[in-house]
């Protein structure tokens, strides 16, 4: 599966909401589309390829991605307790981790992009449908949080959105460095 035109070919859910919500997912559509786009045209073992120094392939970065997003979105409905509690992450659990940045054996392209899409879509629903972005979770224990800070919805999206655009520059790099080939310009 290739992405060959700038669309938002994930139902952004924008089309439901209204105001706020609407503006959010908008942004976060047009970042997605700009991460995606950077695997248009290559192949399975193009975007598990290492192009620079980095450990990071472009596989491996929509991959984690997607399961940055998807556990901020379980942390707005559930709290801390659906990130884990990272003091206790045990070398295999930090190895599994590292796994999100790579190509594993038997992942594909279309794989990945099709479980991206599935975390959108129930990102989109959720931003749709929340009944208060002022709604706040404790974050859990991390030596990167605040102790004791708490998030709203509000500033969950704003972080999935900003480590989105984020990455999807680092998918920029990446491709350029693979092929020459730039999202823009």
């Amino acid at each position: 599966m290739t992405v060959d035109k700038p669309t938002t070919d994930t139902p952004s859910g924008s089309e439901r909401a209204s105001g706020e919500r609407a503006e959010w997912l908008e942004a976060l559509a047009k970042h997605r589309h700009f991460l995606r786009f950077t695997t248009r045209d290559l192949t399975d073992e193009q975007v598990g390829t290492r192009s620079t120094a980095s450990e990071l392939c472009l596989g491996g970065l929509i991959k984690h991605v997607a399961s940055v997003e998807q556990g901020w979105a379980n942390f707005i409905l559930n709290g801390p307790s659906a990130m884990g509690d990272f003091s206790t992450m045990t070398e295999e659990d930090w190895a599994a981790r590292a796994a999100e940045f790579r190509m594993l054996s038997g992942e594909t392209l279309a794989g990945v992009l099709d479980h991206y899409a599935d975390v959108a879509r129930r990102t989109d629903e959720l931003v749709t449908t929340l009944p208060d972005l002022d709604t706040t979770q404790p974050l859990p224990e991390a030596p990167w949080f605040e102790s004791g800070a708490r998030w709203s919805a509000r500033r969950v999206l704003m972080h999935i959105i900003a480590e989105t655009a984020q990455h999807a520059g680092h998918a920029d790099i990446l491709r350029e460095s693979l092929d020459g080939s730039k999202s823009m310009g």
